[in-house]
C-alpha cells in the first residue's frame, strides 16, 4: 500500500489549497475511514480530520473546522483536503493514511507573505 500526497506549495495568508492523496496497491480503499494529519517543524504530528469510508461524514480538528473540507473518490482511490483562509500556523507537512500518522512522503504547505 502506498499513499502519495500532492498539491502543497507556497500560499499567501488567506489563500486556499486543495491537497490530494493517491492510494495505490489498496483495493480496499473504499472500506476504510481515511485520515489527514500534519506536522509542523518542531511540533508533534497532529490529526487534521477523518472521512468515513463512504464519504458521508467527516470530522475535523478545531483548528481547521469551518474552513476545510475532506472528500474522497473511491472509484479512483483518491482523497482530498481543501483548506481555505490559510494562516501561517497551517504551515506543515500534510499526510494521508488510514490513521493519524506523519510518515513519508507528505506534501509541504507553506503559508507566508
Amino acid at each position: 500500500v502506498e499513499f502519495v500526497e500532492s498539491g502543497g506549495g507556497l500560499v499567501q495568508p488567506g489563500g486556499s489549497l486543495r491537497l490530494s492523496c493517491a492510494a495505490s496497491g489498496f483495493p480496499q480503499f473504499g472500506t476504510f475511514n481515511m485520515v489527514w494529519s500534519r506536522q509542523a517543524p518542531g511540533s508533534a504530528c497532529e490529526w487534521v480530520g477523518t472521512i468515513s469510508r463512504g464519504g458521508e461524514r467527516s470530522t475535523y480538528a478545531d483548528f481547521v473546522k469551518g474552513r476545510s473540507t475532506i472528500s474522497r473518490d473511491n472509484a479512483r482511490n483518491m482523497l482530498y483536503l481543501e483548506m481555505n483562509s490559510l494562516t501561517p500556523e497551517d504551515t506543515a507537512v500534510y499526510y494521508c493514511n488510514t490513521w493519524q500518522t506523519c510518515g513519508t512522503p507528505g506534501t509541504q504547505v507553506t503559508v507566508s507573505s
